[in-house]
């Protein structure tokens, strides 16, 4: 996912604001020279989106001298699930000049994204880091679950008789209709998949019945990050077993699938094959909107029967949530963000709340930012 740096510090004196449209070739050229350097192409081009022209008043950048001296970018996605429609700014290539470090210039312009967030109705900002103690002090906390399955190799599979190609000439229409079958996932259109085909060093391998009807796709690899990843997938399982097969062979060594703990299927399926299974975080997670989030949380458990649910901010600034006969209080984001996405120790929550926490979350690849 995307690349990451950042400076520690108390703060800057320079104002982040968004580049003018002159500016942006002068920015693009600062991050390929920070982020991609010695690379056959533009970090534009791996994230389509992020650097789309529309896209350019949710970037931010500091200058000094007429240089540019600092970038962090935000991309706002839309992610269906059982709870509704969620607003997710997502915040990447975060990165500031060598010889600016550790002068607070990424806290500053991190607290710009965070405004435009806020301003924009999100309901919570995510982002992909190692830096956990620099993002920590802005609020964030590492949330959410994700699975590795790392696959050394596969078995012996009977004759599936499907047609498996690699190429990323395929119609968008066609990836979207089996995207779409994902319960959770950010809202695409065919569009955005037709920009996303076009990503450097990404393979997008497909498999077909006799009719050239799409039954499964896998996407491995994107620009720079994400080598020997099937982060992108959908499509049936019987489909998707010997697509990941065959990119396991094509691929001469391990490679790893990532996946929602809510795909059940594909992981039960997998489990009979020789891999290694690791459990890992969806991201740093902050929330923004705290009451939207609390509405969607609460119209959730009236779904579930749970019609006494309350979950409100209190006037110290606590939170409480549960019934009540049933309540309790979060006194930090921290506790609340890990309420909320998990992941939960095995008997951490009652039965009833089981169903309601943590929330169903999940970021395809192809929306990484």
């Amino acid at each position: 996912m995307a690349d990451s740096e950042a400076g520690s510090g108390s703060g800057s004196g320079f104002v982040p604001r968004a580049p003018l449209a002159a500016e942006v070739p002068e920015v693009m050229d600062f991050l390929d020279k920070m982020l991609r350097p010695n690379q056959g192409w533009s970090i534009a081009a791996e994230y389509p989106q992020v650097f789309a022209p529309q896209n350019r008043e949710n970037l931010r950048i500091l200058k000094n001298d007429g240089e540019v001296i600092a970038h962090a970018a935000t991309k706002f996605l839309i992610v269906k699930n059982q709870f509704g429609l969620f607003k997710i700014a997502a915040i990447g290539s975060v990165v500031t000049s060598p010889k600016h470090r550790n002068n607070g210039h990424s806290q500053t312009i991190l607290k710009s994204c965070l405004e435009i967030a806020d301003q924009e109705g999100a309901d919570f900002a995510i982002l992909w880091t190692d830096m956990y103690d620099l993002y920590r002090k802005l609020g964030f906390e590492l949330a959410g679950r994700e699975i590795s399955i790392v696959i050394d190799a596969v078995p012996e599979l009977p004759a599936h008789g499907l047609k498996i190609m690699q190429s990323e000439k395929v119609a968008p229409e066609a990836i979207l209709r089996l995207y779409a079958q994902h319960p959770t996932g950010t809202v695409r259109t065919a569009e955005d998949i037709r920009r996303h085909l076009s990503i450097p060093n990404s393979k997008i391998y497909t498999a077909w019945d006799k009719s050239n009807q799409l039954l499964a796709y896998a996407v491995e690899g994107k620009g720079a990050d994400l080598r020997g990843y099937i982060h992108e997938w959908s499509g049936g399982v019987s489909a998707l077993l010997p697509l990941l097969a065959h990119i396991r062979k094509e691929y001469g060594q391990a490679i790893t699938l990532i996946a929602p703990t809510q795909a059940q299927n594909i992981i039960r399926q997998l489990q009979s094959w020789p891999i290694i299974m690791n459990e890992g975080f969806l991201g740093m997670i902050r929330p923004v909107n705290e009451h939207s989030l609390f509405v969607k949380i609460t119209r959730r458990a009236r779904q579930l029967g749970i019609n006494d649910f309350v979950m409100e901010k209190m006037p110290t600034g606590q939170v409480r949530v549960g019934t009540p006969n049933d309540m309790i209080i979060l006194n930090t984001t921290a506790e609340l963000t890990r309420l909320i996405f998990g992941p939960h120790s095995e008997g951490a929550l009652k039965p009833e709340y089981q169903e309601l926490f943590p929330i169903p979350m999940w970021i395809w690849g192809w929306d990484s930012v």
